[in-house]
């Protein structure tokens, strides 16, 4: 367990277990295996699942009541700090910032719930680049996705759609803010869009999930 737990909070190397634990590589592999397999085993229906029917009934029902009818959940990036990246591989993982970060991308609901997790490419991609490699949209593609039945204005639709900044592209997907609003109607509704996508972002800085540092 010890070893296990270690490896995959501080993301050290298997010799380490060996050098602080007295424990050697095969055994620290098979630890780690069987962990995960019973994270994996017992979390799984209930946490490690994509949404049913009733998460998106509740979820649509929260973004009507916020003035958002159809919306999901919100989409962003997060650059993690790589402290202990290797010298030869810093170029690549250093982005907008002077330290070697990795990108998480997630989409999480009002209520802290993460609903997509794609994590490991290096702090000199932006959003898009990680778009296009992440798995988000792979359950719409292979037509697994549940429904989502809405209305706007007597229009029906069938697609859920997420809150996004002005960096995503403008898919029918992504209701992103307006940069540089100039009369009232558009100043409120950047307002609007931009509090009810950051604020479920700012509870997870606030709370210490998504910003931080990693080995």
């Amino acid at each position: 367990m010890t070893t296990a737990i270690r490896m995959l909070a501080y993301g050290v190397l298997v010799d380490f277990m060996d050098e602080y634990l007295r424990i050697g590589e095969i055994i620290t592999i098979k630890s780690l295996k069987k962990i995960v397999k019973a994270v994996v085993s017992i979390f799984s229906e209930e946490y490690l699942r994509p949404p049913n029917n009733n998460d998106i009934a509740r979820l649509l029902a929260v973004g009507q009541h916020r003035g958002f009818s159809g919306m999901l959940w919100s989409i962003d990036c997060m650059y993690w700090k790589w402290k202990n990246c290797p010298s030869k591989w810093k170029g690549q993982y250093i982005g907008h910032t002077r330290d070697p970060t990795i990108i998480l991308e997630i989409m999480a609901s009002y209520d802290l719930w993460i609903w997509h997790a794609f994590f490991g490419l290096s702090g000199s991609h932006n959003d898009i680049n990680v778009l296009e490699q992440s798995s988000v949209f792979s359950e719409f593609v292979e037509g697994r996705a549940p429904p989502v039945n809405y209305s706007i204005n007597g229009n029906d639709y069938s697609m859920g759609y997420y809150l996004a900044d002005g960096i995503y592209p403008s898919w029918a997907t992504f209701v992103k803010t307006i940069l540089a609003p100039q009369d009232r109607k558009r100043q409120h509704f950047a307002s609007i869009q931009e509090a009810a996508r950051k604020d479920v972002l700012e509870k997870f800085s606030n709370m210490g999930i998504l910003y931080g540092f990693i080995s």
